[in-house]
């Protein structure tokens, strides 16, 4: 029997890409679910499926009263309610994603504790390290350093999240589970170009070109990317295994160059295309992976999909919704 069955669960930012797959997994769990977030329903298209199966509450975060109410008789919060963006956003908005992310944070995990939730999730980034970080980068190195300059506001913003989680589990006791997934990517991604991240973003701009795509930076960079369906499985994990407000790493260990993975959305898209790298075009850090010999020991966590899987999925995804656009 699944440890969240007939509990009483709180996914805010649940109609967003990664939030939409926990609220369905926790469903299917025997959970008893209930989803806050900015937009109302009728705009929630990530989560028509299951809106017969939850309560949903349009919410402003930033505002403590309406906090206190959606945390009320709750079990479980999962804080996944976040302002995003890719290195080109990040890079321009440092201020405005800061104060984004860190307000709605404070009142969720205040909220929580003042109505005596059971568990708190703490969904924090790996943009909280460092870009000089060792690869792979174990958690140790999360508070080392600045965040890497491209990130610098959001990491920040989670690295503040990550210390509230810390003190009140010493304060207060609270049971706090804290991980860091690195480049989650798959189906209900953002698409929308000002602020996509590298996967959805290339997505884009294959499907759109006709004989040339424009990568920036120099293809040499490498990332490994995180399924969305690996990373709730994680998140899931670690609130019920280990909520000591100790941070772990989700992730997994196959590393690609963003000249590869190009070259292999390409090959899934079917098309026939030239890859022209803008060397003069930031790239973010030269290597991003991190190590996963914590969330294996601790939480029995490994992933199961592979890349070439997840991408297959994610432009099928793609195609079908945004095909005839």
């Amino acid at each position: 029997m699944s440890f969240y069955k007939n509990k009483k669960v709180l996914v805010a930012g649940g109609g967003g890409f990664v939030g939409s797959f926990l609220v369905e997994q926790l469903v299917k769990d025997g959970a008893k679910v209930s989803v806050c977030d900015l937009k109302p329903l009728s705009e929630q298209k990530n989560i028509k499926n299951v809106t017969k199966d939850i309560s949903y509450t349009q919410i402003d975060l930033t505002d403590k009263n309406e906090a206190l109410k959606v945390t009320k008789n709750i079990d479980c919060v999962f804080a996944l309610a976040a302002l995003v963006g890719g290195v080109e956003y990040n890079s321009k908005h440092p201020g405005f994603l800061f104060y984004s992310n860190i307000l709605p944070n404070l009142q969720l995990l205040e909220a929580s504790r003042i109505n005596n939730a059971d568990r708190f999730l703490c969904v924090s980034s790996a943009c909280v390290y460092p870009s000089d970080a060792p690869v792979p980068t174990p958690e140790e190195d999360g508070f080392k350093k600045e965040p890497e300059y491209t990130n610098r506001g959001y990491g920040w913003s989670k690295r503040v999240m990550e210390l509230q989680s810390r003190f009140y589990h010493e304060e207060y006791g609270m049971k706090i589970a804290v991980v860091r997934p690195f480049n989650m990517y798959g189906p209900r991604d953002n698409f929308e170009p000002e602020r996509s991240h590298v996967i959805p973003a290339l997505i884009n701009k294959i499907m759109a070109a006709k004989d040339t795509i424009d990568v920036w930076g120099t293809g040499k960079s490498t990332r490994a990317f995180l399924y969305v369906e690996d990373a709730v499985r994680g998140m899931l994990l670690a609130l019920e295994k280990y909520t000591v407000a100790d941070p772990v790493n989700l992730g997994t260990c196959e590393e690609i160059t963003i000249a590869n993975l190009v070259k292999l959305l390409i090959k899934l898209s079917k098309k026939d295309l030239k890859i022209n790298f803008q060397t003069d075009k930031p790239e973010g850090q030269p290597r991003r992976n991190c190590d996963v010999v914590k969330a294996k020991r601790i939480l029995g966590f490994e992933t199961t999909v592979s890349l070439e899987e997840g991408l297959k999925t994610t432009m099928e995804w793609y195609k079908e919704h945004y095909g005839k656009r």
